[in-house]
């Protein structure tokens, strides 16, 4: 709401606009498909060895580490990238853990799924978890 919106209803509050609006209601949208799973955190920075990454959100699923990345709007190459990193961490750390995917589009979810081959995860489009 614009500075006279606010002065009409008598309101102090200042809400800036955000252009990952999209990205944070698919990954609430996810949150919710999964039962709201009661660990779940947001944007949460991991170390392993020298490697570190910051899923979109993780929680654990039975003792292991769930890790969440959205796509939305973001290049193939990006999500290949994140992709690699997260095996490499595999390939160091003694934990196992599992890398889910949501997109919007099934073309994209097809992609996500063939540079995840080999991998411990599972790619959700929008419309499946809806």
């Amino acid at each position: 709401m614009n500075k006279r919106g606010r002065e009409r209803i008598n309101c102090s509050v200042i809400r800036k606009k955000t252009p990952q609006v999209h990205h944070y209601l698919l990954r609430n949208q996810l949150w919710i498909h999964l039962k709201r799973p009661s660990s779940w955190e947001t944007e949460v920075k991991i170390n392993i060895g020298e490697e570190s990454i910051q899923p979109d959100a993780m929680f654990y699923h039975k003792d292991t580490a769930v890790f969440v990345e959205v796509d939305v709007s973001q290049s193939m190459a990006v999500n290949q990238r994140k992709i690699e990193k997260y095996r490499r961490m595999q390939e160091i750390s003694s934990e196992p853990f599992y890398l889910l995917f949501v997109t919007e589009m099934d073309s994209r979810k097809k992609r996500i799924e063939k540079l995840m081959s080999g991998s411990s995860g599972q790619v959700y489009t929008a419309s499946e978890i809806k």
